[in-house]
């Protein structure tokens, strides 16, 4: 699901900035990047079995290579999905978040535009 209206979206950040603050808010630069894209992901366990919530924080370079740690990245859209194993996580907006994993995640995502914001002035 997309965690619209957050602020995040649109930012736009140095690299290096960027792994600083998230990695701050235990959020991990996922495998998943490469010379223009970037993905962050915070796991939040759960009590269902076999289930397991992640914030996907992604963003591209609009400006140098995330590859060698000189890109000025725009975030895009945050996303929360939900990993069932050993399927894989589902992004899609017909999957069943519990409130307070939502309520969570845009807690967090609040969290991370703040300290982006306090940067920029």
């Amino acid at each position: 699901m997309k965690l619209e209206n957050t602020g995040l979206e649109d930012l736009v950040i140095d690299i290096k900035a960027l792994d600083h603050i998230t990695g701050k808010h235990a959020f991990i630069r996922a495998e998943q990047w490469d010379y223009e894209r970037v993905t962050y992901d915070y796991r939040i366990d759960s009590s269902e079995k076999n289930i397991t919530y992640y914030i996907r924080i992604q963003g591209y370079a609009i400006e140098g290579d995330v590859d060698r740690g000189n890109a000025i990245i725009k975030l895009m859209t945050p996303l929360l999905g939900k990993h069932y194993y050993p399927h894989g996580v589902e992004y899609g907006e017909e999957e069943n978040f519990p409130d307070d994993i939502v309520e969570r995640a845009n807690h967090l995502v609040t969290k991370l535009k703040t300290e982006i914001e306090l940067l920029k002035q």
